[in-house]
């Protein structure tokens, strides 16, 4: 159920008002959807998603400044990146749209949200996000599922200044493979990531996580409810490493609905497709016109 071939996929640069010009791709047609991928500091990676609901709308995906196909150098503010956005959104001639965030993304969505509520007619947030507390438990369900001998090469690796290509592979299928709830194939789907979504932007990483940090979503969660748009769910997997009741305390602060999806993990898509898109499809399908 993952792609449903809803036609071409049209890519383009878009160039923003700073000389950033940003890698996009658009599937679909109909109602406009945004998708706003995870990190920070990764290139997207939701094009399995879009597959899902491109016959159902129009589906925008796009590489962070400083990501992909999007090369920049310079400071990464949550603002500079919310005002990305705004631009991309004038580029493609929508006044409004429904955003779909995974991970990082679902920060991201919530900021734009509180700057320009007028602009988002849906939200469907995937994995995220997950506002404190939630830390101590997410290292503590990595760790339980890390050997000592697996943990032991990703301190190792984590301590080296330079990897090699090899070595960054090999850092990252250990850091991400505990994102799976399905241990058997965990391993091959966090190796193929890493594989992918390199180089990662650890500059970009660290600055708008200190910048989330500053600015914490927790802090404004009354202003989130109060600019919600109707019909905001959360989707979540109940073997990410990441608590589910995370989510689910999120969803009742802002009266907002929340799906666990039993056997999935941080990428539901992967462990439990069916379930994912009929769940992801329903919702896109009430969303505001």
């Amino acid at each position: 159920m993952l792609s449903r071939g809803a036609g071409a996929t049209l890519t383009f640069v878009i160039e923003l008002d700073d000389g950033a010009r940003l890698r996009t791709w658009t599937t679909g047609s109909g109602r406009p959807v945004v998708m706003l991928h995870g990190g920070p500091g990764l290139p997207d990676y939701l094009a399995p998603v879009a597959g899902i609901i491109d016959d159902l709308c129009l589906v925008h995906r796009y590489d962070q400044r400083g990501t992909g196909g999007s090369a920049w150098q310079g400071e990464h503010t949550i603002g500079r990146h919310v005002r990305d956005l705004a631009l991309l959104l004038d580029a493609w001639g929508h006044d409004r749209v429904v955003l779909v965030g995974h991970s990082y993304g679902t920060n991201l969505a919530g900021y734009f949200l509180l700057a320009h509520p007028e602009r988002v007619a849906g939200l469907i947030q995937i994995a995220g996000p997950f506002l404190e507390p939630w830390r101590e438990a997410d290292r503590a369900a990595q760790r339980a599922r890390r050997t000592d001998e697996q943990q032991a090469r990703l301190d190792e690796l984590e301590a080296i200044g330079r990897r090699t290509d090899a070595e960054e592979i090999e850092f990252l299928t250990l850091k991400w493979f505990t994102d799976h709830a399905d241990r058997s194939r965990a391993w091959d789907w966090a190796l193929a990531s890493a594989r992918m979504l390199r180089p990662v932007n650890y500059v970009m990483n660290a600055r708008l996580n200190a910048a989330a940090k500053a600015d914490p979503l927790e802090a404004r969660v009354a202003e989130l409810r109060e600019r919600l748009p109707p019909g905001a769910v959360i989707i979540g997997g109940a073997g990410d490493s990441r608590p589910a009741d995370a989510l689910r305390r999120l969803g009742r602060r802002l009266d907002c609905e929340v799906v666990i999806i039993q056997d999935a993990g941080h990428f539901p898509w992967l462990e439990a497709p069916d379930q994912f898109a009929t769940v992801l499809r329903a919702a896109v399908e009430r969303r505001p016109g």
